[in-house]
Formats: structure tokens, sequence, C-alpha cells
């Protein structure tokens, strides 16, 4: 079996952008990301060189400005990073998750309808 790695903060920002835009140039990613963090053109090349490294971005080389692309989707991504923090710190509990996520920063009434809706499309499915 291949573990994935894990993206870190910087490297997971990084990969928000390209789930949102798509495709994208270091410049593009770049440019949507120095107003939150303030770090420099060469510091995302080189995240983005070793993200492609540790496989959580494809690179296209073909054209002068490599396109980075994700290597994963973001539902699959974001499913394994839960599935490890429900595992190291919840107990493997996805209620125990749910519980801290809600008490950590208390949902809105939007929120918590469209939870019970994913809830019950859950429980259809599983039958």
């Amino acid at each position: 079996m291949i573990v994935k790695p894990k993206p870190t903060a910087a490297e997971l920002e990084i990969l928000q952008v390209l789930w949102s835009e798509g495709p994208s140039t270091v410049r593009q990613v770049h440019d949507r990301i120095e107003s939150k963090n303030g770090s420099g053109y060469t510091t995302t090349l080189k995240l983005m060189q070793i993200m492609a490294e540790k496989g959580l971005v494809l690179r296209d080389e073909t054209e002068r400005a490599h396109i980075y692309r994700p290597a994963t989707k973001e539902q699959e991504t974001k499913g394994r990073l839960a599935g490890d923090l429900m595992d190291r710190v919840f107990g493997g509990s996805a209620a125990a998750l749910v519980m801290g996520a809600l008490s950590a920063k208390p949902a809105s009434k939007d929120e918590i309808e469209a939870i019970r809706r994913m809830l019950k499309e859950y429980e259809r499915d599983r039958r």
C-alpha cells in the first residue's frame, strides 16, 4: 500500500489555490497567496518543487512556465486528513471528531441544516 504524504499547512494553502483555480503557474499561485502569508516568489517556487517531489502536485514541463495541478482530488486529501485527525486525536470516533469541531467553532443554523442533510444522504447511501 502506498502511503500518500500529508501536506503541511503551507502546502495545503497552495493546494487550496490549485483546487479552486485549476492548473496554474507558480506566479499565479504566488499572486493568490502572497497577500496572506507575505512570502516571496522563490519560497512559493521551492515549496511547489518540493510538493512535486513528494507527489502532492503534478508538473507539466512542456511549456516554459511550468503548470502545476493537484495530484489528488480535494475531497480525497481532506478525507485522508480528517481520518488521520480522527484516529490520532479522537480515538477513531467520528462522533467525537464532529463534536470537537462543533465545540471549537460553533456552526451556524445553515451549517447545522447542511450537516443534517449530509447525514441523511450518508445513511441512505449506506443501505
